[in-house]
């Protein structure tokens, strides 16, 4: 691995910033998820706030969950903190940091019930709110919105509260490039837009809330805009990244072949659906003692196991037995998704198959949401709290978004009241000596290369042998593609997805054991002797 161009670029684009356009703002927030604009909310109560996002503010993973919010509310008898706390540490797998479990965990509530003040929606069941249970938890506490359309309402009702601040303006499709620094302090960030080009945004205080990097597996939940831009980002800029080697993927998306990947809630088992294989045998009490509702990384394990077992592309979920209108109401979208490929979920059992849906590691955060930069912020998946360990609690992200969007915008919002001066124009500017990218060199060719690598070699079961080819591959398809100047956002997403790859495989070579959602075919025990601990790294660190 060495010394190599993943560890020594530091601005994917040459420029000057007295000779381009600047935007200034007290607050700029990256990203229109959960926890983006939870922090954009917040921090408007302190100053001007400035949130950009790269495609729509409508389109992140939080409009595509699903599932639901796990969360212990006050007219719960039956449940309590403590329990859920439990839930979370034990899935975790011996990784979780203890005080993130606890705030996120019991802020979680409030953040709901902010929510629901704000016009959330989530579903009501004679009276009281309607709760799921999903693997790993010991009770029935998700609840949900719309059936299974909860991301999306709560997304809607966010940008909805969002509009009502008047020091929150947004800017859609605005790429960010990378973020900008002197002397360890983030000023910023460089910005592309179609209409503007290149141009800064400067900012006393910046929260990046980019999301996941499910895009550069061949298979995945993932909507196209995650592709890993802020962890490598975040990369180049020095901050320290911690368990990349922790990516969770989904035991069941909805696969027919040709077309993309569509999410089948794990919600659909916690409602009483089965896995069965090609055969019709129902196997994954062969597995484990908790069959369907074991935590995700077994679950998914098992799946590709039996898919070995019978020489088949999928198994399937088998809802058959569960009233379709009781399926169909709970379902609504899963339900119109099936019936648009000609399955009749009454009649037919569902095909679904493993795919990359969360990362679990990401930018080290404290428990105040702040970076190892000063001035810089993450939150929600591009950001590791330690909340999840090695192995994320079904529902539990949509929680830590909010509570650690509101952590990261209260914190941003306080400092600039502290420092009320205007932004000082520190110059910046870049000349690395960068070649123009190739006339002949296919984007689209290259990244289909790597997601199909990557899920062969870094997914669901690794050894070191294929680790170390995927390494190789990756270093040295970035010797060409990250020494080059790209000028348009498909250059720039292609080297952040070489980037975050590459930072995924080294971290899951270093770790030679099994834990969570890791699993080494040649290290196949937990070792907590020699690993139960983070692995953290940054570019100017030798430690991976």
């Amino acid at each position: 691995m060495g010394n190599n161009i993943y560890k020594n670029r530091r601005y994917l684009v040459n420029f000057n910033s007295e000779s381009l356009p600047q935007m200034f703002t007290d607050s700029l927030v990256v990203g229109s998820g959960v926890a983006g604009l939870y922090a954009a909310i917040e921090a408007a109560n302190h100053g001007q706030v400035l949130l950009i996002t790269k495609k729509e503010s409508s389109e992140s993973n939080t409009s595509h969950a699903q599932g639901g919010v796990a969360v212990v509310l006050k007219t719960e008898k039956e449940d309590s903190v403590e329990a859920h706390i439990n839930d979370t540490l034990t899935v975790g797998c011996g990784l979780c940091d203890s005080g993130a479990v606890r705030t996120v965990i019991s802020n979680g509530p409030d953040c709901i019930s902010e929510l629901i003040e704000w016009g959330a929606g989530f579903d009501l069941k004679n009276g009281k709110y309607e709760m799921g249970r999903e693997a790993g938890h010991s009770a029935f506490r998700i609840i949900h919105a719309q059936g299974d359309a909860t991301g999306r309402e709560i997304s809607r009702s966010l940008i909805a509260k969002a509009k009502t601040k008047h020091l929150i303006k947004v800017m859609e499709y605005h790429y960010m490039i990378d973020i900008l620094t002197e002397e360890g302090r983030c000023l910023g960030v460089l910005v592309y837009n179609d209409a503007i080009g290149l141009h800064l945004i400067r900012a006393k205080q910046t929260i990046l809330a980019t999301g996941g990097c499910g895009r550069i597996y061949q298979e995945t939940t993932n909507p196209e805009v995650a592709t890993g831009d802020g962890l490598a980002m975040a990369w180049r800029a020095g901050a320290e990244l911690q368990d990349m080697e922790m990516m969770q993927f989904h035991p069941t998306t909805l696969y027919i072949a040709g077309s993309s990947r569509a999410l089948i809630s794990e919600a659909v088992r916690g409602e009483g659906a089965y896995l069965i294989d090609i055969n019709g045998y129902r196997f994954m009490s062969d597995y484990h003692k908790d069959g369907e509702l074991a935590p995700r990384d077994i679950v998914s394990r098992s799946i590709m196991q039996q898919i070995i077992k019978t020489g088949s592309r999928f198994v399937y979920l088998d809802a058959r037995h569960i009233p379709f209108k009781e399926f169909s109401s709970r379902f609504p979208h899963i339900t119109e998704q099936c019936s648009s490929f000609g399955i009749d979920v009454a009649k037919d059992p569902i095909p679904v198959r493993p795919s990359a849906h969360y990362m679990v590691g990401g930018i080290k955060v404290d428990l105040q949401a702040r970076t190892n930069i000063e001035g810089l912020y993450a939150c929600g998946e591009v950001s590791c709290t330690g909340l999840h360990g090695a192995n994320r609690l079904a529902s539990n992200s949509l929680l830590e978004g909010m509570v650690f969007g509101k952590i990261a915008g209260q914190n941003a919002g306080k400092w600039i009241d502290e420092h009320p001066e205007p932004i000082a124009r520190v110059p910046i500017h870049s000349s690395e000596k960068l070649k123009p990218a190739p006339k002949a060199l296919d984007l689209q060719d290259l990244r289909t290369s790597l997601r199909t690598m990557l899920w062969r070699h870094v997914g669901i079961k690794r050894d070191g042998e294929h680790l170390k080819e995927a390494l190789s591959a990756i270093t040295t398809w970035g010797t060409y593609v990250l020494g080059r100047s790209f000028s348009d956002p498909s250059g720039w997403e292609t080297q952040n997805m070489l980037t975050s790859a590459w930072n995924i495989a080294r971290f899951a070579l270093k770790r030679e054991e099994s834990r969570g959602v890791h699993y080494r075919e040649d290290f196949p025990d937990t070792d907590d002797k020699n690993w139960k601990k983070h692995i953290t790294d940054h570019k100017d660190s030798d430690s991976v």
